[in-house]
């Protein structure tokens, strides 16, 4: 199967940490979306144009990223098990994955985009209100965080593939430094291997930006 990402995408990044945390092989395919000609060239194969895409051998398409990750979990139900059997277990991580990119890493992105503007072209309203989501999804990880180490229980699941693309960007952007519990959180999730090698492909992107 393939993976059409591009690697400074939070959402990629959060396929990629869980496709290396279960060791399943894909095929890797880079997509410039600043390249004109290769950005018409994927909307060809995938018209809403967005990243992370999983093609299958068989041609079907998996957009979207916790979709993807729920496909593979289910597929390939090695250990870690991403997403619990348990239904109310897995509702309870399948809310965090939400509240993470919906608030968190949407949140953190705006703020990476507007700092390549000028002070005269930024969106100083969406910088603050992005800041504001963001202090208040810092609330609700010290509120969700136990000293069991990770984000739902003593295995690592979906919801901390969506928060370690997230705090990877936050380091820079918006820091947590007044937040120890966090700092703890992190320092584990970002040193894991898995999110290691999405962050050693993503940093060469980055420095060139």
């Amino acid at each position: 199967m393939k993976l059409y990402y591009v690697p400074i995408s939070p959402y990629a990044q959060k396929v990629m940490m869980a496709l290396y945390e279960k060791e399943i092989s894909f095929t890797p395919e880079l997509v410039n979306l600043m390249d004109k000609a290769a950005r018409k060239k994927y909307r060809e194969l995938y018209p809403i144009g967005k990243v992370p895409l999983l093609v299958l051998e068989d041609d079907y398409m998996i957009p979207e990223s916790s979709i993807i990750v729920e496909y593979i979990d289910q597929n390939y139900p090695k250990d870690p098990l991403l997403i619990p059997g348990d239904p109310q277990e897995a509702r309870k991580v399948r809310f965090k994955d939400r509240m993470l990119d919906l608030y968190m890493t949407d949140s953190v992105m705006n703020l990476f985009f507007q700092s390549r503007k000028s002070e005269a072209e930024k969106d100083t309203m969406l910088v603050k209100q992005s800041q504001q989501r963001i202090t208040a999804m810092f609330e609700f990880l010290n509120h969700e965080l136990d000293d069991n180490g990770w984000l739902h229980g003593i295995e690592l699941s979906l919801a901390d593939c969506a928060a370690a693309p997230a705090l990877f960007f936050c380091q820079q952007l918006f820091p947590f430094d007044n937040h120890p519990k966090i700092q703890t959180y992190a320092e584990r999730l970002l040193t894991r291997p898995s999110f290691q090698k999405v962050a050693e492909e993503a940093i060469p992107f980055l420095s060139r930006m």
